[in-house]
């Protein structure tokens, strides 16, 4: 490619979900857009389980028969007790207040993702992968091109610039830590052992599809149904716990499912069908998400507990919303570009926090007790199921019927013994 620097509208770091969305919606809009993924599609990722507010995006996308084929069904979320008496809520979307679609569907992230990727391809974006973006020189004023970096297959690199630029690096966060504003949040640390099994019973009927949630003193672990016979299993404990551990990762998931006797029964028979997998300390979220033609969306910018399943519907719902900023950026309308970036700052750190507030407490005895014992005061269990299904943007009732929810919580706190009922 010689010296000449290559350019492009709009450049995108990472092919997941949050840049496969971006890519797609601008370049339907006739942007010139690349998008530079480090791995080949597809590549195993974890966080399979989706929630129903993915579904209007996966429709505007055009994929959405797509993921029918590729997924699961899944009605609801159980949550369980490590009791032996093994007490479980079941909160089924249906019942959520707001108009959100009553299911969602749980799918291997490499197929998900390879199907976001492709279809970004068919839109007109220039999808290259095994180029790993090495660095970023951000523009200084207006008048200036973004710099980027690309490394290729084999040893060659190449100059790229482009007047806006979007980081969707994933947990990689290329220009968070490249500039150091990634912190870590220190309020939640946690880490996850992961893998996937097949021999594991599912529920029955309508809820065979359900992501089961099982708390264990200390943590708590995720059954995620997938196709082909096939289940998501992982743990999420302090990471005092992993490091404490004896024995490789697999024997460390193994004897962190037995801390739940309704887990550890339903698993008896399973067979492993990947080696374990471990991250550790991985909530964290950057000082700066957006500034000067450039932005941060999904993992880049912030990665919170996946206990919500929340996060591929704030990278994709953030990619969408990013994009009439960028036209703004593209056309030179800077006071407005300056303004929408503002209120998108404030949107997804509203949409973060709502998700957040229960991820911190979620492990609390005073959480778990109004989580296996739901009561619908003045709506709060229905705003629970809509935060559940994601719909967090567009209903301030929801909102408000959280705020009582989180009344209750701390009357709970307040009023109840240490270790209260329903654990």
């Amino acid at each position: 490619m010689g010296d000449q620097a290559e350019y492009r509208d709009v450049i995108v770091i990472g092919g997941g979900p949050a840049g496969a969305t971006a890519a797609t919606l601008l370049a339907k809009r006739g942007w010139s857009v690349t998008v530079f993924e480090r791995d080949t599609h597809p590549r195993f990722h974890i966080g399979e389980s989706l929630i129903p507010m993915n579904l209007p995006l996966f429709e505007e996308l055009g994929v959405l028969e797509q993921v029918d084929q590729a997924g699961m069904k899944k009605e609801a979320a159980t949550f369980r007790s490590p009791s032996i008496k093994a007490k479980a809520s079941r909160f089924p979307f249906a019942r959520a207040s707001g108009d959100s679609p009553p299911y969602a569907y749980q799918i291997e992230r490499s197929q998900l993702d390879q199907i976001l990727f492709e279809n970004a391809r068919a839109h007109g974006a220039e999808c290259l992968e095994q180029h790993t973006v090495m660095s970023v020189a951000l523009a200084n004023n207006d008048s200036e091109l973004h710099g980027v970096t690309v490394q290729h297959p084999g040893s060659d690199r190449s100059k790229w610039k482009c007047k806006y630029l979007l980081d969707a690096s994933g947990q990689q966060a290329l220009l968070a830590k490249q500039e150091k504003w990634r912190k870590p949040i220190t309020k939640h640390s946690a880490a996850a052992v992961f893998s996937h099994f097949k021999g594991i019973p599912l529920n029955k009927g309508a809820a065979s599809g359900d992501i089961d949630i099982y708390w264990f003193d200390g943590g708590w672990i995720w059954f995620i149904p997938l196709n082909n016979e096939v289940v998501s299993i992982g743990a999420v404990c302090s990471p005092e716990i992993l490091k404490a551990r004896s024995g490789n990762l697999d024997d460390f998931l193994r004897q962190t499912i037995g801390r739940s006797y309704s887990a550890r029964k339903r698993f008896s028979k399973s067979e492993q069908l990947i080696p374990a997998q471990a991250t550790a300390n991985y909530s964290y979220s950057s000082a700066k998400q957006i500034g000067n033609r450039f932005a941060l969306i999904g993992d880049a910018h912030t990665f919170i507990d996946p206990v919500l399943s929340s996060g591929v519907y704030l990278a994709m719902s953030g990619a969408q919303r990013i994009v009439p900023i960028v036209e703004l950026g593209l056309n030179d309308k800077k006071h407005r570009h300056k303004l929408a970036a503002n209120r998108y700052e404030k949107t997804m750190r509203r949409a973060i926090s709502a998700f957040s507030w229960f991820i911190y407490r979620f492990n609390t005895p005073h959480m778990r007790y109004l989580f296996l014992n739901p009561r619908n005061l003045l709506g709060t269990e229905r705003a629970v199921v809509s935060l559940l299904a994601g719909d967090i943007y567009r209903d301030k009732t929801i909102f408000l019927r959280l705020q009582f929810f989180k009344v209750f919580f701390y009357l709970t706190r307040l009023f109840s013994p240490k270790n209260v009922p329903g654990k």
